[in-house]
C-alpha cells in the first residue's frame, strides 16, 4: 500500500513538473519575442533621442556655447540672455586678481556644460546693469534662466573661501542654482582637499530673487 502511494505521489510529482516546465518554456519562448521587438523599439527610441540631442547641441554652439566669451557692452548682453535659456555672466574688472581665477574654471566648463552660455562683461562698460542687478563685489556670477536672474554668487564666499578652489566647487556651485545640468549630489559640496581655515557653505537649491549684497563681504584685489 505504501509502495503504491510512492508511485501515485511520484507520477503527480512528474506531471506537474511536466506542466511547469512547458509553461516556463512557453513563456521563455514569448519573452525572446517579445525582447527582439522590445529591443528595436529601444534601438529606434534611442537614435531618435540621439539625433535629437546632436541636433541640439548644434542649436546651442550656433548661439555661442561651448565657449567662454567675453561681450562688449551692455546692449550685447541683452541680446545674449535674450538668445539663450540658461546664462552664466562674470561681471569682472580687469584689475581683480579673482576674476581671472574665475576666467580659469569658465573656461573649462563652458566646454563641459555645452548646454549653458558663459560669458563675462566688465563692469567698467556696464554702468546700467551693474546698478541695475545692484552688483557690489567684484567678481559676481549673474546666473540667468530664461532671461531672469535667479541667482548670484559673489566673491568666493559659497565655494570655499579660497583662491584655489577646485573647479567642481564652482560647478556645484551653478549646479544648485539650476543653470547647469548638474549629475553630482546637489545636498553637499563636492569633497576634496582642504586648507585650513577653509570654509564651504552649503547652498539650498532655490530661487533667490532680489538679493542685496553688504560690499563688506569681499573686496576688489
Amino acid at each position: 500500500m505504501a509502495h503504491q502511494s510512492m508511485d501515485i505521489l511520484s507520477k503527480v510529482l512528474e506531471q506537474t513538473t511536466k506542466v511547469v516546465e512547458e509553461k516556463l518554456d512557453a513563456q521563455m519562448s514569448k519573452l525572446n519575442d517579445i525582447d527582439e521587438d522590445d529591443l528595436e523599439r529601444l534601438k529606434e527610441r534611442r537614435l531618435e533621442a540621439l539625433k535629437k540631442a546632436q541636433k541640439q547641441k548644434q542649436e546651442w554652439l550656433s548661439k555661442g556655447h561651448g565657449e567662454y566669451r567675453e561681450i562688449s557692452s551692455e546692449k550685447d548682453f541683452f541680446g545674449e540672455v535674450k538668445d539663450s535659456k540658461k546664462v552664466v555672466c562674470h561681471f569682472y574688472k580687469s584689475s581683480t586678481f579673482r576674476c581671472k581665477i574665475v576666467d580659469k574654471h569658465l573656461t573649462i566648463l563652458a566646454k563641459k556644460h555645452v548646454e549653458t552660455k558663459f560669458i563675462k562683461l566688465n563692469v567698467d562698460k556696464a554702468p546700467f546693469l551693474t546698478e541695475r542687478l545692484r552688483i557690489k563685489i567684484i567678481p559676481t556670477l549673474a546666473l540667468l534662466i530664461d532671461g531672469i536672474t535667479k541667482d548670484y554668487v559673489v566673491g568666493f564666499s559659497d565655494i570655499g573661501n579660497t583662491d584655489d578652489f577646485p573647479t567642481e566647487m564652482l560647478e556645484w556651485r551653478l549646479g544648485c542654482a539650476d543653470v547647469i545640468n548638474y549629475s553630482g549630489n546637489l545636498m553637499e559640496p563636492p569633497t576634496g582637499p582642504q586648507k585650513s581655515g577653509t570654509k564651504f557653505t552649503k547652498v539650498e537649491k532655490k530661487t533667490i530673487r532680489g538679493r542685496a549684497y553688504d560690499s563688506g563681504s569681499d573686496s576688489d584685489d
